[in-house]
Order: C-alpha cells, then sequence, then structure tokens
C-alpha cells in the first residue's frame, strides 16, 4: 500500500525540539495517528507524546531504548480510537538510514503494538534528521519493512519529505522536459514535488478555471476538479477554453476542461466531479489529495473545505475577487483576498473572512430552498445570493497570486517569513497590496477535529455519510 504521513508546523516543531535537544544523543516520541484510507492510506498526526529524556536507558549517540510501560495508556487510547501507532527517534550524526539498532527495536516494538491494537490499521517507524528532514517505513505484525512514501509537514511552509530523495535510496524520477524550466526558477526537488502533487481545486470558474490551468502547466500529477454546474452563456467571458458549443450542450464545467487537460498531453490525470461539495465522495476525493484550492465565493463552501483541511491536515489556498459597482453599472472598486490556512491555526472563520451566520444561511438555502425563502422574505436572510460582475483580467490576476503562494510555500523565495502573509488583500483600484500576519492561536472550531482523518460519520456531518448529501 501507499502510505503518507502528515503533520502540522507546529507538531514538528514541537518534535523537532524534543528529538534535539542539544546533547547530541537521540531522543524519542510517540504519535497517535488518524487516517485517510482511500486512493492511498494517509497517516495523520493526532497526538503527540514525547518520551522523557531521563526515562530513556541507554540513550546514546547512536540509540535510544525506554520502558515498553511509558507507551500504556497511548496504546490503550489507540486501540479504542482505532488509531495508528507511529514512533519517532532522531539521528543526530544525520545517518539517512535505518541502523541495524533500529532493525533490530523495530522488529519487537511493532508486533507487539500490532498484538495490542484489534484494528487492522498500519504502524510506522520515522527517524528526523537534524534539518527537520524526515523519512520513515510501516512494520507489520511481522516485523517486515515498506516504505512511508512522503512524509509532508504543513506550516508556515510545505515541507514534502519524499522517502528516495531523503535516503538517497532508489532512482529520482527526473522532472519532464517541459518542466525543465521551471527548475530553473524553483529548483529541481520543488519541481519533482510539483510532479507528484495531488491537488483538489473546488471551483471551476472564473477564478478556477485559471488555477486549473496554471497547475497542469507547472506539471502537477494529479487534479481532482469539482463543480456542479454546466457551462453557461454567461461565463464565457472567464472560464478558460468554453465555447458557445459547450453551452448549448450544456456540458458540465468539470467535463469541459477535463477534456482540455487530456488534449494538452502533459500526462496529468484528472478527476473530474460534476457535484456539489457537500457529497461525501467529493469529500473523500479531496481528503485524498495532498492540497486544496478554493475558488467558490460561498462562505458554505469555504466552511466545509477549511474543516476538510483540519480533519485531513491539509494546506488550504482561498482565493477570491469582489468587483463593486453602483446602481448605473460602473464599476467602483475592483478588489480580492488569498488566504493561506495551516490545519492547527488560525480560521477563515477566526480570520472573520466568513461568518457563520452566512454559512448557517447558505446551508438553509441548499438544504432547503422554500423555507430559505421565507426567511429571506422576512428579513432574517440578506444578501446571500447576490451576484457581482466577473471579469477575466482580474480574475487572471488574483488566480495567478495564489497559485505563486502555494509555489512560495513550497519554495521560499521571498524576503520574509509566509507567516507575514496568512492573508493577502489586494486592490486593484489602490495598486496596494495589504498583507496580514498568522496570528498563531488556534481557531476553536477547528482545533478539536485537527487529524482526525475518517470517522464513522464522515468529518461528523450525517449528510455526508454513507456516498453523499446532494
Amino acid at each position: 500500500m501507499d502510505v503518507t504521513l502528515s503533520l502540522t508546523g507546529r507538531q514538528a516543531a514541537a518534535l523537532q525540539a524534543h528529538l534535539f535537544p542539544g546533547d547530541g544523543r537521540e531522543a524519542a516520541a510517540i504519535a497517535l495517528c488518524g487516517r485517510r484510507a482511500g486512493k492511498r492510506h494517509r497517516l495523520l498526526l493526532r497526538k503527540l507524546v514525547l518520551i522523557p529524556h531521563d526515562a530513556c536507558e541507554p540513550r546514546t549517540a547512536t540509540t535510544v531504548a525506554w520502558p515498553t510501560d511509558l507507551i500504556i495508556p497511548e496504546l490503550t487510547e489507540a486501540d479504542r480510537r482505532g488509531w495508528s501507532v507511529v514512533k519517532f527517534h532522531s539521528h543526530p550524526g544525520g545517518y539517512n538510514a535505518f541502523s541495524e539498532q533500529d532493525d533490530s527495536s523495530d522488529s519487537l516494538l511493532f508486533p507487539a503494538i500490532a498484538g495490542w491494537i484489534d484494528a487492522d490499521v498500519p504502524h510506522a517507524s520515522v527517524v528526523m534528521l537534524p534539518d527537520g528532514a524526515m523519512f520513515g517505513r510501516l512494520v507489520d505484525a511481522e516485523g517486515q519493512f515498506t516504505p512511508i512514501e512522503t512524509i509532508t509537514v504543513v506550516g508556515e511552509r510545505l515541507n514534502i519529505w519524499r522517502h528516495d530523495e531523503v535516503t538517497g535510496i532508489g532512482v529520482l524520477t527526473p522532472s519532464a522536459p517541459f518542466a525543465k524550466r521551471h527548475a530553473q526558477a524553483f529548483g529541481e526537488r520543488t519541481t519533482r514535488a510539483l510532479g507528484h502533487l495531488s491537488v483538489a481545486v473546488v471551483g471551476c470558474s472564473g477564478t478556477g478555471s485559471i488555477v486549473i490551468e496554471q497547475l497542469v502547466r507547472l506539471g502537477v500529477r494529479r487534479l481532482v476538479i469539482i463543480d456542479p454546474d454546466v457551462v453557461k452563456n454567461h461565463n464565457l467571458n472567464r472560464i478558460l477554453n468554453t465555447t458557445m458549443a459547450d453551452v448549448l450542450a450544456k456540458r458540465p464545467k468539470v467535463e469541459v476542461l477535463h477534456d482540455r487537460i487530456v488534449e494538452v498531453g502533459l500526462g496529468t490525470e484528472v478527476l473530474p466531479l460534476a457535484c456539489n461539495l457537500f457529497d461525501g465522495d467529493a469529500v473523500r476525493s479531496v481528503a485524498d489529495c495532498d492540497i486544496v484550492f478554493g475558488c467558490v465565493d460561498s462562505a458554505e463552501g469555504r466552511f466545509l473545505m477549511n474543516r476538510i483541511a483540519a480533519f485531513y491536515l491539509m494546506p488550504y489556498f482561498d482565493v477570491g475577487v469582489a468587483l463593486d459597482a453602483d446602481d448605473q453599472g460602473e464599476i467602483t472598486q475592483v478588489c480580492g483576498y488569498l488566504h493561506y490556512v495551516q490545519p492547527d491555526l488560525s480560521s477563515l472563520v477566526s480570520r472573520g473572512a466568513v461568518a457563520m451566520e452566512d454559512v448557517r444561511a447558505e446551508g438553509e438555502r441548499r438544504r432547503n430552498p422554500e423555507h430559505y425563502a421565507h426567511l429571506r422574505r422576512a428579513g432574517y436572510i440578506n444578501n446571500v445570493d447576490e451576484d457581482r460582475p466577473a471579469v477575466i483580467s482580474v480574475n487572471t490576476v488574483f488566480s495567478g497570486l495564489i497559485v505563486n503562494e502555494m509555489l512560495a510555500r513550497l519554495h521560499d523565495f521571498r524576503d520574509e517569513r509566509g507567516d507575514l502573509y496568512a492573508t493577502v488583500g489586494f486592490s486593484l483600484s489602490q495598486m496596494m497590496l495589504y498583507p496580514e500576519p498568522e496570528t498563531g492561536l488556534p481557531c476553536p472550531i477547528f482545533a478539536k477535529h485537527v487529524g482526525r482523518g475518517d470517522t464513522a460519520l464522515l468529518m461528523d456531518l450525517p449528510e455526508l455519510s454513507v456516498g453523499g448529501g446532494g
């Protein structure tokens, strides 16, 4: 099975501080992980338990051990919840492989863990190097080893550690010829990372279609594109690659974009989903990905993407454009925003970008249109479904900015830390950027869900269970 492991930036920082206390000796930690069991198996760090240094004996520059009864409470919890267990330890000397001592200890520890935990779930052993790079392997009930494909840290930067790159084992996949010039700008490692990424784009209209076009040309390996609508006449001014023939045939937007991606011929795998995101299969398909882009203007959709990002430890890039017009139809303001959301820090809600009353109102409109219309007439709901002007030249500016934000998180080309740019407002009317820093404070709505992964009731939302919710 293809397996990945994801951590948040805060989790990785706490882990690195503990594993490298400065004394040149190995240290250890245990993590309990939720999972996404889909196209590949994603381990999602839910709870980190640091093994006290003074409880380890021996603890030297090349080995570390501790009494197994120290982790009995964690194994009991993992058994109760059906979680996976991951052991972390450090190699202070930078040795980028599992040692014979590691092989011996893992062969003893993990069959015992598998015997303790009834659920048939994977468990893993991971090594962290002094620079924060990690590599790991699954260890089954018989003590057999299988490499973890990638380990991802979703923090101020996106660090994606591929097993073959960190260990030097195997042959690195060369970049495709069309991506060679990308490597000149962003480096070979970033270009290779793009060639392995799986990215979901929710919303395939004005900004979404342009984001998709860029991701294809950058060499992203796999795209999941989601939009419930068909191409309409008024879409032709801003959705790339759509035609009047598509309007007359009432073709789904995702079908048109899928065909275009295949026609381009760069090898991008694409899964088109002509449905609302409030569908269980759509949510699971997004959760299979490495990154999610939100290109919708609905509060409810953006709230759901933020929830997916928390449950499944995904970086969430959100873009929106606003053209305000007066009662004569004249444009009075041209502006937009970019958001980079980390799973366990501030959210679109805590930043004030999404209001919960709008989330509830839009949910009512989707689930019960007649009741929604009654509330709107009664004055309880205002301005939820107002259309705004849309222009491709403006959409292109902001779509380019959000894709470059992703590239900046993968390849640190800015002069300042990315946390200074958690949110960026951009007014084309004043030609001004308005960046806002990451607060560093977890959002109380989403923090309790970080790393939970698959649950019996998908993300605790009844309408998403058993195949979807309309």
